[in-house]
């Protein structure tokens, strides 16, 4: 049976915490038409299975984000819940969408792990995950998590899970759109591109960021999963159709099926998996009071249950506590909550930090972005300070993004990194967008980190000379 431990790895835990704080890259309007768009495909889904579904409430939805589709449970659906996921400035963002779309209401957000979920055992009528499951290499343990704090007759409903692609020759990983180079986007939209791409588009990105991903799963298997834990299910199948090269192959296979479905060509173009799966037992309804919502949680350490003072604190038998910090209740186990949210420490600059400056030295430009995703440029060389605050190995790790206009230059973006004198690691960018540079470090007490950068360019009326930009500098162990 899988494990806690196996089914998500600190360090991956640890990038996509990272990842949520720094994706959007200052770019809240694109980031809210993003999560519109995701809304109203997510709301005709629903609405599709609600017959099967019934009452959702209380609703709880995993890898949520920044809790746009708990938003629309909550206000559209009028079915109040839970928004949890792994990363709190993530769903602090929530927010910006109550002003944006002058929403009334919200879910009680809570940052949290899903293979670990901090709710009682049958306290939930409905469990949602969108886009989360294949980051779980051992994801059989959230399918056990979900099964577990579902009331009988309860429903898991997930989507927009990638299914397994016979035809391609799994050549690399796949870019976003844009960060594709030129090739590759009219291969896309001739719809060849998968013929040669390994996975699902964002894969690479995602995988370089150190976001590890579960792409092994083709119809059979997520029905023989689904089987294994619940009692009745409905599918939605949803087959690429991009370009001709896809068009032509998707027609021919469903032509070819006995019942004219999608099946047969899902099992050779791949494409996403809806499914509403119902647990066993007699359906029920789920008391729930939003006022004492803590009643349906439980401690992430002794699995004891939650009381809330007067203070708006979480607390527990054992000791164990979380404030309401920015609208989020942070239900982390405390080891992973000390590592994935440090807070001010000397082993890490995290440009969301005020503190951070203090441990900056030379060539950065001013602080821009809106919080959790803030970021400085940097000329051809920046320096920074950094000091051992654990025992054993370690490695530098450094979050950060080329500009488009990087690659405008004739050379690819080239970087170096030094500490305490010595080089540490050279690499060259191949694509826009975000990266993440890893690199062991020596043994020592303090850091000194020097950060070289080219090409440089600037841009009319700015006399910044300019490189590339980063947003966190940090000492990890290595593992």
């Amino acid at each position: 049976m899988p494990t806690e431990t196996s089914a998500q790895s600190l360090s991956v835990k640890r990038a996509e915490v990272e990842w949520h704080n720094f994706a959007s890259f200052g770019q809240p309007e694109r980031a809210l038409q993003v999560y519109a768009e995701e809304n109203a495909r997510r709301g005709e889904l629903i609405r599709g299975f609600r017959e099967f579904i019934g009452p959702v409430t209380p609703f709880l939805e995993i890898g949520a984000a920044a809790g746009h589709s708990s938003y629309m449970l909550v206000n559209e659906f009028d079915a109040p819940g839970f928004a949890l996921d792994l990363s709190a400035d993530a769903l602090r963002h929530g927010v910006h969408l109550m002003d944006a779309w002058k929403l009334q209401r919200a879910p009680v957000r809570v940052a949290g792990d899903a293979a670990n979920l901090p709710f009682r055992d049958g306290s939930l009528k409905m469990v949602m995950a969108c886009q989360m499951l294949s980051q779980f290499l051992g994801m059989e343990r959230v399918f056990e998590e979900v099964k577990r704090v579902l009331a009988p007759g309860g429903i898991f409903l997930f989507a927009e899970e990638p299914l397994k692609r016979l035809l391609t020759l799994r050549l690399y990983r796949c870019p976003y759109y844009e960060t594709m180079k030129p090739w590759e986007r009219t291969l896309f939209d001739w719809g060849l591109l998968g013929y040669f791409v390994r996975d699902v588009i964002g894969a690479h990105q995602e995988e370089s960021y150190g976001i590890r991903q579960n792409h092994t799963m083709g119809v059979k298997e997520w029905h023989e999963m689904i089987s294994r834990h619940f009692d009745d299910r409905q599918y939605r199948i949803f087959v690429p159709e991009r370009g001709w090269g896809e068009r032509i192959v998707k027609r021919l296979a469903m032509r070819l099926d006995s019942h004219r479905s999608e099946w047969r060509a899902a099992k050779l173009l791949g494409g996403t998996l809806a499914a509403a799966c119902r647990k066993a037992g007699v359906p029920s309804d789920v008391p729930f009071d939003i006022g004492r919502f803590e009643d349906l949680l439980r401690c992430p350490d002794c699995h004891e249950g939650l009381r809330r003072d007067a203070e708006d604190v979480l607390l527990c038998s054992c000791g164990y506590r979380a404030g309401n910090e920015g609208g989020v209740y942070n239900l982390l186990p405390s080891a992973e909550k000390k590592e994935l949210y440090p807070g001010d420490s000397e082993d890490l600059i995290d440009f969301c930090l005020p503190s951070h400056q203090q441990r900056l030295g030379e060539g950065w430009h001013e602080l821009e972005g809106v919080f959790g995703n803030k970021y400085r440029w940097i000329g051809p060389r920046a320096t920074a300070h950094l000091k051992r605050m654990r025992q054993g190995p370690l490695r530098i790790r450094i979050r950060g993004l080329a500009h488009e206009v990087s690659f405008g230059h004739g050379d690819q973006p080239r970087i170096e990194v030094k500490v305490n004198g010595g080089s540490v690691g050279q690499w060259t960018l191949d694509r826009t967008g975000l990266f993440l540079l890893e690199a062991d470090v020596p043994e020592a007490a303090d850091y000194e980190v020097e950060v070289l950068a080219e090409p440089i360019w600037e841009v009319p009326e700015d006399s910044r000379r300019l490189t590339v930009v980063l947003s966190m500098l940090r000492l990890v162990p290595r593992e």
